[in-house]
């Protein structure tokens, strides 16, 4: 064939990983087809109407911060920044359950967190010393959990350390990496304030991380197909060859490429030997019909609840239970009236007129992000020099997150002008490019 022969890359999964791919390479011009097995783009990133209680809601929780570079550089290619609200001031607010105190996290400018010196801005009864502890995160064993680290100060690891991880990570602070710990927090909190401001969706997830994206895509010419479902792959020595979906077979050119944004179940069942995270982590939500004033708190957590975090959004608070496997089985009703008690609370609400609830599970919502379940992931790179992988579950250096989901969509677009086939033992091996060019490149200007 000839050097001038087109080529194309064809984004398998229209979740954020894949979407993010999609826009990067019609960006710079790349001929793009993105292949959907379900009617709709997304994956757990989505809004919905629920009909059973009569509004629009969010297939989730999802809390996307100011530090979050690669999230905020595709929202700003979509042209959907406009679509996020935020408090003025940079504060977490929590309550405890048991005893309805209430406290903020205010964390200060600067890396230096001058906050821990200052009693109106860091956990009640914590000690300015008590917060040193979070920096044997980095030192820490890579088998090392975030409790048997930060567990010995009872009261900041129950208070603020085991919510933020269990949040972070979907894992219970028990099993949860340490060392994955302190990735978050070095991105977060060790960077000062103007990285831990929260952008919450204007009106969904869809309306802002989804519907703007398939806009910008077909604008820019991207041919988008839902309800085809990849069923195979046809492997050469070093390629793929054909993709076989439903409805009938690609055949790939010479210089075409396939990037597989699926979840890590489909992926190993779709690519040989394929070794991802095969434990999982469920997560509880729970959305009750409720308006609130514009002065309420945006979000709260709940120490010593039922709940962990509470988000106010339009005509609707929703409830967030991560690394749930104590809620998951309970039923429904009984999972809203002690949801509601703790909503009530918070937002200062009779906790006897009980507003219309919808409970959602997802039983395997993310992988678990213990230190052995962190090996099994893979790198995007394989060893057919036309196959990337994208996906929250590839080894991106952050949890199963937005931003790690949009960074890894980014990183494999990158890749396809730059193959560079493995092995797949080589699970301990580098990504080709590096967390730190991964950043710059990412950053907003």
């Amino acid at each position: 064939m000839s050097a001038a022969e087109p080529s194309r890359v064809h984004v398998v999964g229209a979740g954020l990983a894949g979407l993010a791919a999609a826009v990067w390479l019609a960006a710079e011009g790349r001929s793009v087809q993105l292949h959907e097995a379900a009617p709709q783009a997304g994956g757990r990133c989505r809004s919905y109407f629920d009909t059973e209680i009569g509004c629009r809601i969010d297939n989730g929780n999802h809390l996307l911060l100011a530090g979050n570079r690669a999230a905020l550089d595709y929202l700003s290619q979509i042209g959907a920044l406009g679509t996020f609200e935020s408090p003025g001031e940079v504060v977490f607010p929590f309550i405890d359950a048991a005893t309805g105190e209430r406290w903020a996290l205010r964390p200060n400018r600067g890396a230096v967190p001058w906050w821990v010196f200052r009693r109106n801005a860091r956990v009640p009864g914590s000690r300015a010393w008590d917060y040193h502890a979070a920096l044997g995160l980095r030192q820490a064993d890579p088998s090392a959990t975030v409790a048997e680290v930060l567990a010995r100060r009872r009261s900041l690891f129950h208070r603020l350390w085991a919510p933020l991880a269990v949040a972070a990570l979907n894992t219970s602070a028990e099993q949860a990496s340490a060392k994955m710990f302190w990735r978050i927090l070095a991105e977060t909190l060790g960077r000062g304030a103007a990285t831990c401001r929260s952008l919450l969706p204007r009106v969904g997830l869809s309306e802002t991380f989804v519907d703007p994206a398939l806009a910008h895509l077909r604008v820019q010419g991207v041919e988008i197909r839902f309800g085809a479902r990849l069923k195979a792959m046809a492997f050469e020595p070093d390629r793929v060859s054909e993709l076989m979906f439903d409805s009938g077979s690609i055949r790939l050119g010479s210089k075409d490429s396939v990037i597989l944004a699926v979840p890590a179940a489909i992926a190993a069942r779709l690519v040989p030997a394929l070794i991802v995270p095969d434990l999982y982590s469920p997560i509880v939500n729970a959305h009750f019909r409720c308006d609130t004033t514009a002065e309420t708190p945006f979000f709260v957590g709940v120490i010593g609840g039922s709940a962990e975090w509470i988000f106010r959004k339009r005509g609707v608070l929703s409830v967030t239970v991560s690394a749930a496997d104590r809620m998951v089985d309970r039923p429904a009703p009984e999972l809203r009236d002690l949801f509601w008690r703790d909503v009530a609370l918070a937002y200062r609400l009779p906790a006897h007129s009980m507003p219309q609830a919808r409970i959602v599970k997802e039983r395997r919502a993310t992988f678990l992000a213990s230190p052995q379940q962190l090996s099994r992931r893979p790198k995007q790179t394989t060893m057919w020099r036309n196959l990337l992988l994208a996906g929250d579950y590839v080894d991106t250096g952050l949890p199963a997150t937005i931003e790690g989901a949009i960074r890894s969509g980014f990183v494999a677009a990158r890749l396809t002008v730059d193959y560079r086939p493995r092995a797949f033992h080589q699970i301990g091996a580098s990504n080709s490019i590096s967390q730190a060019e991964q950043e710059q490149d990412h950053a907003l200007p």
